[in-house]
């Protein structure tokens, strides 16, 4: 079997752009990977194109060699553009592999060790302003439900934190919890934009309400920043979704800076890559918590790993998307309480549906992070899933 072409596939999807990569073989079988790099979707692209000239011709069932020769030839290693263009052509890579010995993924990678994943959801609280208003949201995931959900209640702010803004992200915090009681877990965003002192006042603050964990309460790219925070902090942190290479969650794992793990299958590397990270984290007795925030195939991908990982904990995503995500893959996702099940198709277990997805072309979008409209979803252009 040879490599015969590599596409690229993008989808809007109103906050980003779902980037879709797809190989095609001499013998028929296909498989499908995804980059979903936000805001970054036409270097991303250039990646791709980059990874094909190698690969053209090459058995696509040899893929751990695919990976460590590609790699070993950037001669500009670990950034988030050629990670995550790696990290699509190896998951469409082994999703050939699944198909053409017609098993799951993850019996190639050991088995299943579970069956189902608890998830928690992002996006739930979408058009939601108040405290008030993000109270009634929870109770609607509750309902729906939920045990556990993820959220960002600071606003504007960043690097600093003013007793205003603070006061008002507490009110909503304590509003969610009184609205959802002590039997659903939260979750804190901070989106990696703390300074350290910030960081860790936060952290005491948001102690009383039992987060299960506060995510990237500093920004990605000082990993001692955040081993100072984690030193002071009253509850776990999570990080790991701006780190690109199983070296760097060496580092980050060896300075004993987070308490859950949250690498992404599309940025890391892939499938193989993650599965080593989390060996990494196992030995070190941290839980695997991926970051999941992307499109359905990203989704199917972390599904596989979360079937053979042992020390798997909980799943990221999105409690609504755009309505058309129904429509663009044959997705097919089974949610019982509070879990996802594991599929058992071949592959990953589903295929990219090209004319569907031609339907809703590549739109711009920026980075809302720091404007506080990340809780601006316009309701129309989504659908609930969970």
């Amino acid at each position: 079997m040879k490599i015969t072409d590599i596409k690229t596939i993008m989808v809007d999807c109103y906050r980003t752009n779902w980037v879709f990569v797809k190989v095609l073989t001499d013998e028929g079988l296909s498989g499908v990977g995804e980059a979903t790099l936000e805001y970054k979707e036409q270097a991303l692209l250039g990646a791709v194109a980059h990874l094909r000239e190698s690969l053209l011709g090459k058995d696509p069932l040899t893929i751990e060699r695919h990976c460590h020769d590609l790699y070993r030839d950037a001669y500009w290693r670990g950034g988030p553009v050629l990670m995550s263009a790696l990290s699509a052509v190896e998951i469409a890579l082994w999703d050939i592999l699944g198909k053409a010995l017609n098993v799951p993924v993850y019996q190639l990678l050991g088995g299943k060790v579970h069956d189902r994943v608890r998830i928690y959801v992002n996006g739930w609280f979408a058009g939601a302003r108040t405290a008030d208003e993000f109270a009634a949201k929870a109770r609607e995931a509750v309902g729906r439900g939920i045990t556990a959900m993820k959220w960002d209640p600071f606003g504007q702010s960043y690097l600093n934190l003013d007793n205003r803004a603070l006061t008002t992200a507490l009110n909503c915090v304590a509003a969610v919890r009184a609205a959802v009681g002590d039997g659903v877990d939260l979750l804190i965003e901070g989106h990696g934009r703390f300074n350290v002192p910030t960081a860790i006042q936060i952290a005491r603050e948001l102690a009383p309400f039992k987060p299960l964990f506060f995510e990237e309460p500093v920004p990605p790219d000082n990993l001692d920043a955040l081993q100072e925070v984690r030193q002071k902090s009253p509850v776990a942190l999570a990080a790991g979704e701006r780190l690109y290479t199983v070296q760097a969650f060496r580092e980050l794992l060896e300075k004993r800076a987070v308490d859950y793990i949250q690498p992404d299958v599309s940025h890391a590397g892939g499938i193989m890559a993650l599965k080593k990270i989390a060996a990494l984290a196992e030995a070190a007795y941290i839980p695997f918590a991926p970051h999941n925030p992307s499109g359905p195939v990203a989704n199917a991908a972390t599904l596989q790993l979360a079937a053979c990982t042992p020390n798997f904990t909980i799943l990221e995503i999105m409690a609504g998307d755009v309505a058309y995500r129904r429509e663009i893959t044959t997705e097919d996702l089974h949610y019982a309480d509070g879990c996802l099940l594991i599929p058992d198709k071949p592959g990953l277990g589903l295929e990219l549906i090209e004319a569907a997805c031609a339907r809703y072309p590549y739109q711009p979008h920026t980075l809302r992070h720091y404007t506080g409209a990340l809780t601006d979803i316009r309701p129309a252009r989504t659908a609930a899933y969970f």
